[in-house]
Formats: structure tokens, C-alpha cells, sequence
């Protein structure tokens, strides 16, 4: 069991964020498993859901530099990346590199969607190689970076979409839906309170360390050989769907998991697992976070589609049909 101070203090974020954010429990857990495994989120969700609200939660909670990037058509790379500007007075180099505000720890990318490609683009490198290259020079970004975009469902006029090799960069692709008629009523009254200038007494911000202590933790939650071969099972079901003739989702499936996806497994699963107190992984960690891992990394079939199935539905199969050996 995991009872050291860096564990504790990891729940206590996530009891401060619960304490803000009504009704998503499951959003937040699966935030902070992508803090813990160095990785970045997609949030999709409707209107009004809280997406912002709890990025900005996370942000407020940790001794990190927040950046907001407000995804527009008419965004461009640099004002992503930033440029090198002209100082006319500079001594010998007369250009000077003016970070643009992806050089910041939570990078929240809102609506990142509502951006052309060339603009979602200049998110690839950094969220990849942790490093963004301007006019033939690396910058490196802070060891602390997580980019944490959201997305709306709807409304698709005027989007664009983005491209399976950016879905793929991210860690996980979290759903987030409605709370429950409750959890509603309690919203009622923390915004009511906060409107009021009520507000709860604000500990100190969680230290950047704590959060790199964590990392290291995580990286030492063993994964037995069974587990291991239960996630690349996983990810060939998605590859191979013709092997399970008999299973409804042999049919669904166009393009399966890439290697990235059983890496995201095995993040994703190590971090539940210490976030639960535990030392090793299970199966059960694993199929807690399929979905979210693998969800934007399949492509289905026409067929598929036409018959309204969802890839959770796809990942659901997969999950019933994939034996523990």
C-alpha cells in the first residue's frame, strides 16, 4: 500500500478539485492520471460542462505557469510558438526569439478544433518532443508541460477536425457528460456561494517536485507479465478484429490502436493503480482506462458508422471478448 506524503498530497488535489467541480469525479481522476503519466488530454463535451472550469482547477491547485489559447480561424503557428521579432538596438544578434504562450506548464487549447491545420499543427512537436523549432533553432519547454484541450461535439460548422496523427499525441480523450439531478443542485449552490464572494479558505499551491516525485512513483508500479500480455491482447483485437469472427465488432474496425496506445495503457493503468495505493498493476486498471486511452485512436468502418455504433460501443466488445490469460 502506498502511504507516502507525495501520495497524500496527490489526493489532496483531488479533493480540492472534486470540492469545485461537482459531479465529475471520473473527469478529474482522469486528469490527474495524465498528470501523473506525463501526458496530454483531449476533453470533449458540451457547453456548460465545466471542460474550462476544471483545467483552470488544476491549474489554481499547482505551482505551475497557466496559458490559455483561445483556438480561432484565424490562429497562426507563431502565435502559438511565438517568433523572433527585430531589435533594431540589439548588439550583434538583431533578432530575438519572443516565446509565444506555449512556453508555459498547463497549456489549456480551447475548442482547439475551431483552428485549420496549419494552426493545430504547431502543436505537434511540443506535445511530441517536449521542444518547439523556430527559424532553424530549438527552444525546450518547461519540465512541467501538459497541453489540455477541449472540444465541442457539436456545432461542426466552421471546425476542423483534427488529423488521427494529432489524436494520437494525446495521452487520453476524455468524455465528459452531465451530472446528476443531485450533484445539479449542488452546483446551484457553490456558484450561488461564489457569486456571494463565498469562497473556501485557499491551502497552498501543490510544489512542482511533489508532482515529479509522483511521476517517479508511478514509473515503479510493477506490471506483471499476465497484465502485460493482456494489454497487447487489448491493442491486436483493435488491429486484428477478423480474429473474433463470432464477435460483433470484427466487422466495425478500419484502423486499430498504433504502439501508442499500449504505451497509453501502460501509463494510464500504472498511474490508477498508485493513485489507488497500490504497487501493482491489475486487469481491472487497465480496462478503467481502455476507453479514454483508445477511444481516439480507432477509425471505424463505413459500415460501422452507418449503424450508429460508437467507438465506446467498439471498445466494450473488445473488452468482453478479450480473455486474462
Amino acid at each position: 500500500m502506498n502511504t507516502t506524503n507525495t501520495h497524500n498530497q496527490i489526493l489532496d488535489l483531488k479533493n480540492r478539485m472534486a470540492k469545485a467541480i461537482i459531479g465529475q469525479e471520473h473527469v478529474i481522476e482522469q486528469l490527474l492520471i495524465a498528470l501523473l503519466a506525463n501526458g496530454h488530454v483531449l476533453m470533449e463535451g458540451l457547453p456548460g460542462l465545466a471542460k474550462t472550469r476544471t483545467i483552470k482547477k488544476l491549474a489554481a491547485n499547482l505551482e505551475s505557469e497557466f496559458r490559455r489559447i483561445q483556438f480561432t480561424p484565424d490562429l497562426l503557428p507563431s502565435d502559438i510558438t511565438g517568433t523572433e521579432i527585430y531589435v533594431g538596438e540589439a548588439e550583434g544578434d538583431k533578432f530575438q526569439f519572443q516565446q509565444g504562450p506555449v512556453f508555459g506548464n498547463l497549456i489549456l487549447a480551447d475548442e482547439i478544433n475551431r483552428a485549420p491545420a496549419k494552426a493545430q499543427s504547431a502543436l505537434l512537436e511540443a506535445m511530441e518532443e517536449r521542444q518547439v523549432t523556430v527559424s532553424g533553432k530549438t527552444y525546450k519547454l518547461p519540465e512541467l508541460f501538459l497541453v489540455l484541450a477541449t472540444q465541442n461535439p457539436i456545432e461542426q460548422e466552421g471546425t476542423y477536425p483534427l488529423p488521427e496523427a494529432q489524436m494520437d499525441r494525446f495521452l487520453l480523450h476524455v468524455f465528459v457528460g452531465y451530472s446528476s439531478d443531485d450533484d445539479e443542485r449542488k452546483i446551484l449552490r457553490l456558484v450561488r456561494g461564489e457569486d456571494a464572494g463565498l469562497k473556501d479558505k485557499e491551502d497552498g499551491k501543490l510544489a512542482e517536485q511533489i508532482v515529479f516525485d509522483a511521476r517517479k512513483e508511478v514509473l515503479a508500479v510493477q506490471v506483471a507479465e499476465a497484465v502485460e500480455k493482456y494489454i497487447v491482447a487489448v491493442i491486436a483485437a483493435t488491429r486484428r478484429p477478423g480474429d473474433f469472427k463470432d464477435a460483433p465488432f470484427s466487422k466495425w474496425i478500419k484502423i486499430g490502436a498504433s504502439p501508442r496506445g499500449t504505451l497509453a495503457l501502460d501509463r494510464g493503468a500504472r498511474a490508477r493503480a498508485w493513485l489507488d495505493g497500490r504497487d501493482t498493476a491489475t486487469p481491472d486498471d487497465v480496462k478503467a482506462v481502455a476507453h479514454a486511452c483508445l477511444r481516439h485512436r480507432l477509425i471505424l468502418t463505413y459500415e460501422a458508422e452507418a449503424e450508429g455504433v460508437t467507438k465506446d460501443t467498439v471498445l466494450d466488445e473488445i473488452l468482453k471478448q478479450v480473455a486474462v490469460v
